[in-house]
């Protein structure tokens, strides 16, 4: 891929790479600075064959939509000694798992509302283009210090068109049909929206109360009947909206467009509508040195590894289980949860 920049943006070496602040199945990502305006943005990298694939696949999807408010924005791109650099927009607030961590572990459920009606924007958006996300959850939502969300990590999205069954994203929030390695469709994000909406009110992943026999838990996304529990304080209309996004049927899912007419994101709560809201949730966000440990390539301790057939269904046992395959393959956890990359 050739180098590509907007207009204003960084010419060769005309950037300093500052401190890192992430790193995953892909690379790494550094804060960084243009020299000649003293802007802020972050630079993803990444030089090896799986990692760069996924990069030089993110780098087309976003180019789509960079007029979106509700997507992060590609600045442009580089090339350096074999190395892919994409200048990417940045969110000061970080991540909403950041923000959630920094706010007491969970979100108030009138945030979580307007957090959940800006990434129901931007799934739409791609919707609409016939593009699905495929690893939708907190860490990979990003928050403006006015309070402005945007979808990012677009390593596993992939267009509908596409009739590859293949598909990636981190277990606990991938849809039943898509742990069974059936074809992936729009409905597919609805469902980790919904598991998104638990984890900004509750702190916890979905199904936070299997996590302690990760394998028991795929096997029972992907084969048995049940739907992560609900927080048991949510409102009524953000336990209806639940229902609708975490329907093990597909077909049965609401839309992204219908989801944006429910009471859940287009009304206030009537204890809070006499209250005022703050402008920002969040002003500045405060990055470690560090990499992500939720985000880190590994394969020790109690994270595994699994192909994009891992809950492929043996129609030759009568007991209906499925079979996990331990094998190589690009990590990227929450918790002790992986994101499975098949780009």
């Amino acid at each position: 891929m050739g180098a590509r920049r907007q207009r204003g943006w960084p010419k060769p070496r005309g950037w300093v790479k500052g401190k890192l602040v992430g790193c995953g199945s892909f690379g790494t990502v550094h804060l960084a600075m243009n020299k000649s305006t003293g802007g802020l943005f972050v630079v993803k990298s990444s030089h090896s064959g799986v990692g760069r694939e996924a990069l030089d696949k993110e780098v087309k999807i976003l180019n789509t939509f960079n007029s979106s408010p509700y997507i992060v924005q590609c600045l442009g791109t580089e090339e350096e000694q074999g190395k892919l650099n994409v200048f990417m927009e940045y969110m000061a607030g970080g991540s909403l798992a950041d923000v959630a961590h920094k706010f007491g572990g969970s979100l108030d459920e009138e945030v979580v509302r307007v957090y959940t009606r800006e990434i129901l924007h931007g799934l739409n958006h791609l919707h609409q283009h016939g593009i699905v996300h495929c690893d939708l959850k907190c860490r990979n939502v990003l928050l403006g210090p006015s309070g402005n969300v945007k979808l990012a990590d677009f390593g596993c999205a992939k267009r509908v068109s596409d009739l590859s069954k293949s598909s990636g994203g981190t277990p606990l929030w991938m849809a039943p049909e898509v742990l069974r390695n059936e074809s992936v469709d729009f409905g597919a994000d609805i469902w980790s929206l919904g598991c998104t909406v638990i984890e900004m009110a509750t702190g916890t992943p979905p199904w936070a109360h299997d996590v302690s026999n990760p394998v028991s838990a795929v096997l029972k996304i992907a084969h048995g009947d049940a739907i992560p529990p609900f927080p048991p304080h949510f409102s009524k209309e953000g336990l209806d909206f639940l229902s609708k996004c975490l329907q093990r049927d597909p077909s049965k899912r609401s839309t992204a467009e219908q989801l944006l007419n429910h009471p859940f994101v287009t009304s206030t709560p009537s204890h809070q509508r006499n209250a005022s809201s703050p402008a920002s949730v969040l002003d500045v966000h405060n990055f470690k040195d560090t990499c992500d440990i939720d985000e880190f390539e590994t394969s020790e301790g109690n994270d595994f590894s699994i192909t994009n057939t891992f809950a492929s269904y043996n129609s030759d046992d009568p007991k209906g289980v499925a079979v996990c395959k331990v094998e190589d393959s690009a990590l990227g956890s929450s918790g002790n949860w992986i994101t499975v990359r098949t780009c």
